[in-house]
């Protein structure tokens, strides 16, 4: 992990190539694919368990 000299040499250099401009639209990025990420796993959730229960199902036939 690095350490907070490091962070701040990063954030320095980052700001230098890209700008100030170009950092908070990419912060902007970062939050929005992170909450669409949470938005996607949070819906795939039940569908889980709803294919679960039919694998069970047809576990339960092919033993008869």
């Amino acid at each position: 992990m690095p350490g907070t000299t490091e962070v701040i040499i990063i954030c320095a250099v980052i700001f230098l190539i890209f700008g100030a401009g170009a950092i908070p639209k990419f912060a902007r990025s970062i939050v929005k694919a992170r909450n669409e990420f949470e938005k996607g796993s949070k819906e795939s959730t039940p569908e889980s368990s709803d294919s679960k229960d039919s694998n069970e199902k047809i576990d339960s036939r092919e033993t008869r």
